[in-house]
């Protein structure tokens, strides 16, 4: 099989897809409570669109597609997209990232589909803390959700928490109790700034990622390389973006990310916006059209060429990119790239 490979010799098998700007909550980390403007409906990919760069896209090495928003599960024709990818020749794993309101009524329909695994956003176990923090929805939801998934063999489920000083911080050691008695990952991620979403939220919510490890450890958790901790981005080693830790006779393990632990140097992702911009870094405002060529009718192998240029343009790392990726007008919202 064809490999990709970038201008520093990774490979790049991963492609995280967002298949809408729309969502369904408002979390204040992503998004202003009035939301942010919105892509017309000619603007984005249409579910055959979608596919069709992801079967060119499998014939060139991909093959782990991770569908994102948005909320993906807020757009229609979902269902017949998971298909159509896990039916994907060279495409061994479709996974989604959502955040689980909608699973109650989903999680059998998307394994039917096709899909492997999901990863749900959950930042709070406090009910009133939830719709703080989202502006909507109910925890509820989220909680049947992740019994849903785990009910129909969507599995292992993972649970990705932000954590923010003086909002959900005080519960992390509660959301990492949650491994001892589910199989379930919970990784916690240090919240990183993001400007341009027409509002400014600032440094003043990070919580250093060591202090949130040093609080579990406290708990008596412990260093641990398991299967639970595998990741979607890896090195040749093997190694994800997360140092994993574990309570003594627990069923899951808890995870750490931060952008600062030079996660760059083993990234193997490039990233689709829902109107068809395949983005290589994101933290890079560079970026390459593929929706205007798409209906301009273009064969094949030039939609492959594109995907190529967009992984040649890859930065070594993100730390030049993220200088700019923090100051208004150089990205997208994170809420329209899928994170």
């Amino acid at each position: 099989m064809t490999r990709l490979v970038d201008s520093f010799q990774r490979e790049i098998t991963y492609l995280r897809v967002s298949v809408t700007d729309k969502c369904n909550l408002r979390c204040i980390y992503c998004m202003p409570e009035e939301g942010v403007g919105l892509k017309s409906h000619s603007d984005i990919l249409r579910i055959e669109e979608l596919a069709r760069i992801v079967r060119i896209a499998s014939q060139l090495g991909i093959t782990h597609v991770r569908l994102t928003g948005g909320e993906p599960l807020v757009r229609q024709g979902i269902l017949t997209l998971v298909c159509f990818l896990s039916e994907t020749p060279g495409i061994s794993d479709v996974s989604m990232t959502t955040n689980g309101v909608l699973l109650p009524g989903l999680a059998r329909p998307l394994r039917e589909a096709g899909l492997h695994r999901v990863n749900v956003s959950l930042d709070t176990l406090q009910p009133e803390r939830f719709k703080k923090i989202t502006r909507r929805g109910h925890l509820r939801s989220v909680l049947d959700g992740l019994k849903a998934i785990e009910d129909v063999g969507l599995s292992p489920v993972k649970i990705n928490t932000v954590v923010l000083k003086g909002i959900n911080h005080a519960e992390v050691e509660d959301i990492a109790m949650l491994t001892k008695e589910n199989p379930w990952t919970v990784r916690f991620i240090e919240f990183m700034p993001f400007w341009n979403n027409g509002w400014q939220f600032g440094n003043r919510y990070v919580v250093p990622i060591h202090e949130i490890r040093d609080k579990i450890m406290a708990q008596g958790a412990y260093p641990v390389e398991s299967d639970a901790g595998r990741d979607d981005r890896k090195d040749k080693s093997g190694r994800g973006p997360a140092s994993y830790v574990k309570f003594p006779g627990a069923k899951g393990s808890i995870g750490f990310i931060s952008m600062k632990d030079h996660i760059c140097s083993s990234c193997n992702r490039i990233r689709l916006t829902a109107d068809g911009f395949l983005l290589p870094c994101l933290l890079s405002d560079i970026s390459v059209d593929l929706r205007t060529p798409l209906r301009e009718g273009v064969k094949d192998d030039v939609i492959a060429g594109l995907i190529r240029k967009a992984v040649s343009l890859k930065p070594e790392n993100g730390q030049v990119a993220q200088t700019r990726a923090t100051c208004p007008g150089a990205n997208p919202s994170l809420s329209k790239i899928g994170g």
